[in-house]
């Protein structure tokens, strides 16, 4: 079987990533826009943009991002990797909104763009995957700021970002506040029965017809979050290999027992529907998870939503995580 390539490892994988993309505008005066600009540092420099955006295009992981900003969105790419994560009103405005592009760079339709006459262009992309892009025909269109996607633990950092440039940082700071709060009450809830306990995870992704599995770390999709409440997970990668390689590998099934085998307990990522992908259930089958000791003291907790990169979406997890651990604390 062929291994799904995760759209969350984007910086370590942006020749295999399947995108998210789009751009757009017209002048101030075609477009309502505030007549007002100013410098805004985005990853392609400095660019000038609209104070108070009016007409926003936005793409990859901005589109969840400026969704639930309540930005002033004209055009959006297609954005169904996330479509799980999201509220249902967030869906209605997703499903509202003008697809300009597909779920790839190639898909984008530029003359969309255009006809959506956006002041504004907030690309979520990683940097190497601008190679796909027409930049410089987008920025015909209008003012583009390149915001895109690190560490995995950085989309806090990346939604303020996008927030802000579209002239949002208010209501972001609303959704910031609100899980800072439910993270810090389930860190004092679960403080006890987390305190010294070895965490391990297993991610979504793998080569299966390599015999390959995903092994996450601190600061990787399905443990940042978990992080935030007070879940500590050990170890690190073998070898950095940027962004999101620097907090998780791919080791052989084989090395299951010296990668996971110190865990005091371990958390895997399953699907929305709460079964596990494929490439999870490829570990849980094995032999050798089943021997590993925090499985067989029955410490392997299954965990929906770790992709989460919206603090609304990652209110979400953290509740999936509070059920996961609930029989730490005896429940």
């Amino acid at each position: 079987m062929h291994s799904r390539k995760p759209w969350r490892l984007a910086g370590a994988v942006a020749a295999a990533l399947v995108l998210a993309t789009a751009c757009g505008s017209g002048s101030d005066s075609a477009s309502g826009g505030s007549a007002e600009t100013r410098v805004f540092e985005a990853d392609n420099g400095k660019v000038t943009i609209p104070v108070e955006p009016q007409r926003v295009v936005a793409t990859g992981y901005a589109v969840p991002v400026l969704i639930e900003a309540k930005a002033k969105l004209v055009g959006i790419s297609s954005w169904k990797r996330g479509l799980p994560l999201m509220s249902e009103d967030d869906r209605k405005t997703y499903d509202g909104l003008t697809k300009v592009a597909g779920e790839r760079a190639a898909d984008t339709n530029y003359e969309a763009v255009a006809k959506a006459d956006p002041d504004l262009i907030v690309i979520g992309v990683p940097k190497p995957a601008l190679a796909d892009l027409d930049l410089k025909r987008l920025e015909s269109i209008a003012p583009v700021a390149v915001i895109g996607p690190t560490l995995p633990s950085a989309w806090r950092e990346l939604s303020q970002r996008q927030a802000d440039a579209a002239g949002q940082s208010g209501e972001l700071a609303t959704a910031k506040a609100a899980y800072e709060k439910k993270a810090a009450d389930l860190k004092a809830k679960y403080q006890d029965a987390l305190a010294g306990v070895k965490f391990g995870h297993v991610g979504a992704y793998g080569d299966i017809s390599a015999g390959t599995f995903m092994r996450e770390f601190a600061g990787s999709w399905g443990t940042n979050i978990a992080q935030d409440m007070g879940v500590a997970y050990y170890g690190e990668v073998k070898e950095k290999g940027g962004g999101a390689e620097d907090v998780s590998e791919y080791p052989s099934i084989e090395e299951l027992p010296k990668s996971l085998g110190d865990a005091d307990a371990i958390t895997y990522t399953v699907e929305a529907d709460g079964k596990p992908a494929a490439e999870v259930k490829y570990v849980l089958d094995s032999k050798l998870w089943k021997n590993l000791p925090a499985v067989k003291d029955g410490k392997a907790y299954p965990v929906r939503y770790t992709e989460a990169a919206t603090y609304e979406s990652a209110m979400r997890t953290l509740d999936e995580v509070d059920k996961a651990l609930a029989p730490l604390l005896g429940q």
